[in-house]
């Protein structure tokens, strides 16, 4: 099972957006990259984890990234944003 490759890498891209974009500045969202990068890492923790206590780690199958490894990324960025847009009216107060 390689699942865990997509959100993995989501993790590496989005850790090195974080640090290179300074969210003192930046928006909403720049401000909560930290709470993706949280989410991927340790949603990617949990999978390794759990493919190591099955034995499936290394196995590499193409059609498995894109059917459940992109899906999976999909929902957790989704949920990021979900949780983004409704922290947004609660962080705009905060900022006046």
């Amino acid at each position: 099972m390689s699942c865990f490759l997509v959100p993995l890498a989501q993790a590496v891209a989005t850790s090195v957006c974080r640090k290179t974009i300074k969210s003192s500045n930046g928006s909403v969202w720049v401000r909560q990259l930290p709470t993706l990068e949280k989410m991927l890492w340790g949603g990617s923790l949990v999978l390794i984890v759990d493919h190591i206590a099955h034995g499936e780690l290394f196995t590499f199958n193409l059609m498995e990234l894109l059917k459940v490894g992109v899906p999976m990324s999909l929902v957790v960025t989704l949920v990021w944003a979900i949780i983004v847009l409704v922290k947004s009216p609660a962080l705009k107060r905060q900022r006046r």
